[in-house]
């Protein structure tokens, strides 16, 4: 129920992308949560995301050569899409929605979207878990 909760808002960004010879490969779009507005303690209680530090790479990149492991780099698609909120997270629906956004309904988000600020940390609890 979202009488009287506080919600984001979202906007689209519009992305366009060139391949290598400069020419257009394809439009992207995505939704992004107007996370600027969530407030600490009410929205929120974790934003912490773990981040490698540059010289722990070199190290273990100097390590890898040295030893002559088999290094892999590994990049997930939609990142943020994957992480399941554990708080009660109301959207605007988006612009392109105007007779939903005159009713004066929202979404109840499911699944963490770019631009919530807990969206990283849910990220990287769902990760170690996964991984562990």
């Amino acid at each position: 129920m979202s009488v009287g909760k506080r919600h984001v808002g979202c906007k689209w960004i519009f992305t366009v992308k060139y391949g290598p010879n400069g020419k257009i490969e394809k439009y992207k779009a995505r939704l992004v949560a107007q996370g600027f507005t969530q407030t600490y303690g009410i929205d929120y209680e974790e934003t912490f995301s773990l981040v490698a530090k540059l010289n722990s790479i070199r190290v273990l990149l100097s390590l890898g050569a040295d030893l002559d492991w088999e290094l892999h780099q590994m990049d997930v698609k939609n990142v943020f899409l994957n992480g399941k909120l554990e708080k009660e997270v109301y959207m605007k629906f988006p612009p392109s929605f105007e007779y939903i956004e005159a009713s004066g309904k929202v979404c109840n988000l499911k699944k963490s979207l770019c631009g919530i600020k807990q969206s990283p940390n849910i990220w990287f609890t769902t990760f170690s878990a996964t991984m562990t």
